[in-house]
């Protein structure tokens, strides 16, 4: 798992003691935590941060040794809102920088569950159909009707139009893909639902057009397989 929206997870060698560590990228309402299991109470910690894409400076401070854990506090930023940030470790004269490179995370508002499930139901069971209508190509007596519509039906629901309402309550806004912006998760959606469109408009000339159903369905799975949220929604600093 590798997309945007999943911590960077790694281990390091400090001292004579092996850390492990999962620094988010994604965060909900509310200050963020950071935090770093660390066995060993000589271990300091310092976490530094600014916004993403911005000229501010580094802000640095002290992580919190508690419960076998140092704790770093990211300040909370508006839906889709952006900060870079390191962690460095130290013990005696040994210092390490968690992942390398600053961890970008974004922040989100909360979207209510009922919708996020339907979402989430809508858009998995539509792959599934999706699926489904590809292998019927393949059948001696292929019957596309039920499968498309269905198909059609729940990528309209969960994507075009519950889609928008996730997004709006988690970034602010309704639709950041394409002509307004770049959001993978926005133009990944209105391509796979467009593909069956123009499937199910052939099949309804043709019954024997069945390589566009096969063909919708291949870019339905191509697409889904674009990590979730890639060049998501960012809120510009001022």
């Amino acid at each position: 798992m590798t997309g945007p929206s999943y911590p960077v997870r790694g281990k390091v060698q400090l001292g004579n003691q092996e850390i492990k560590y999962r620094l988010p990228r994604t965060h909900g309402d509310g200050d963020a935590d950071v935090r770093i299991t660390a066995p060993s109470t000589g271990t300091e910690g310092t976490l530094a941060w600014k916004r993403f894409n911005s000229n501010d400076a580094w802000t640095y401070s002290k992580m919190e040794w508690r419960n076998s854990e140092l704790i770093g506090i990211l300040p909370h930023q508006p839906p889709a809102g952006k900060l870079m940030y390191r962690v460095i470790l130290q013990e005696l004269d040994e210092r390490v920088t968690l992942g390398g490179s600053p961890v970008i995370i974004r922040f989100k508002g909360e979207v209510p569950l009922h919708i996020l499930a339907i979402h989430i139901f809508c858009m998995f069971v539509g792959m599934l159909l999706s699926t489904r209508a590809g292998l019927e190509f393949f059948t001696s007596n292929p019957n596309y009707g039920k499968l498309i519509a269905w198909t059609i039906g729940l990528l309209t629901v969960g994507g075009l139009i519950l889609g928008p309402v996730v997004q709006k309550y988690a970034f602010g806004e309704y639709w950041t893909g394409w002509p307004f912006g770049t959001d993978l998760t926005d133009n990944k959606t209105a391509v796979a639902w467009l593909a069956w469109v123009i499937a199910w408009l052939k099949t309804k000339r043709d019954p024997k057009a069945g390589p566009w159903v096969l063909g919708a369905s291949i870019v339905t799975l191509v697409i889904f397989a674009i990590p979730h949220s890639l060049f998501g929604s960012e809120l510009k600093p001022q």
